[in-house]
């Protein structure tokens, strides 16, 4: 792979404007600490009052970037892969794993609401504004430095009436009240620069993230098939889930896609399925047809319906 892009550009962005706040900050901050020092010294009883810290600012990862064969790669300072961009086909989905998150597209038709948490290049936003028309998009990124980036370096658009990113944690997100019931496709992707496993992944997380979705709706998760966090996160989900969870079969260093379905129980014929993955394939151009297959392999069942 190609040396890493220099990142100066997309977290300078980022953080100049609040550098230059924090820097107003830091020195109204001292005319006060001054001014507290003196009350202090005139008054004894204030002289021992403990001091309050204001929260720390989370530490972000540097944003990098390398390309290789055409592809431009997002890292988050290591060699590890947090998304990628074909140049000649920005708003194509490049890399299997992200294909399979789309893969709820086999059992709803396209919801109003779909969300992304963790943007990444913002390979899943942008194909979801882009080709599924009927949907409000967001993406959920507590990074603003990957926010730029998705906008400088990945050609994601700009917000508009059908496209929303929220700089936020995902954990506020969705336990927040007013995105409850609301979301009909959420899709999950919350790494950091380890990639050991989801940084989000509590009973509880799940919980709300199932609490998000509409009375048939669907998340996808992904998942590192050859780490411990695995069977963490599947046990963590099913009991979320009221167990309807699938995981599809491992693709490239070890991602897995978990499925998880709310609602009634799904019975549906194979054939329903096939049916609905072809019209994927000509309408999308995702490999619709092996997921599938995975599912088949994942799930055992290989009788005429797919159920859970």
């Amino acid at each position: 792979m190609t040396k890493l892009i220099k990142r100066a550009s997309a977290e300078a962005r980022a953080f100049r404007n609040r550098d230059a706040d924090a820097a107003g900050d830091k020195h109204h901050r001292h005319h006060a600490v001054r001014n507290n020092r003196k009350r202090a010294s005139r008054d004894d009883d204030l002289r021992d009052a403990p001091q309050i810290e204001a929260p720390r600012k989370p530490r972000f990862a540097p944003v990098t970037f390398s390309e290789e064969g055409g592809v431009r790669f997002l890292h988050f300072g290591t060699e590890w892969v947090q998304g990628a961009m074909r140049l000649r086909k920005p708003d194509h989905i490049e890399l299997e794993y992200a294909q399979q998150m789309m893969a709820w597209l086999l059992f709803i038709e396209t919801p109003k609401r779909i969300v992304q948490l963790g943007l990444g290049a913002a390979a899943l936003t942008k194909f979801a504004y882009r080709f599924l028309k009927r949907a409000k998009v967001e993406a959920v990124e507590l990074n603003p430095a990957v926010v730029v980036a998705a906008r400088t370096m990945f050609e994601l658009p700009h917000d508009d009436a059908r496209l929303t990113v929220h700089e936020a944690d995902a954990w506020d997100f969705v336990n927040d009240g007013a995105n409850h019931g609301t979301i009909g496709a959420l899709q999950i992707d919350v790494y950091d620069a380890t990639a050991r496993g989801p940084v989000l992944d509590s009973v509880g997380f799940y919980r709300a993230v199932r609490a998000c979705l509409t009375e048939a709706g669907v998340v996808t998760v992904n998942l590192f098939g050859d780490h411990p966090s695995f069977v963490r996160n599947m046990k963590r989900l099913n009991e979320a889930f009221d167990g309807r969870v699938v995981a599809l079969p491992e693709v490239h260093d070890g991602n897995r896609i978990a499925i998880a379905f709310s609602g009634p129980a799904l019975e549906v014929p194979f054939a329903a399925l096939q049916a609905r993955a072809r019209l994927i394939e000509a309408e999308l151009g995702l490999p619709a047809r092996k997921w599938i297959k995975g599912l088949q392999e994942s799930s055992g069942q290989t009788g005429a319906s797919f159920s859970i």
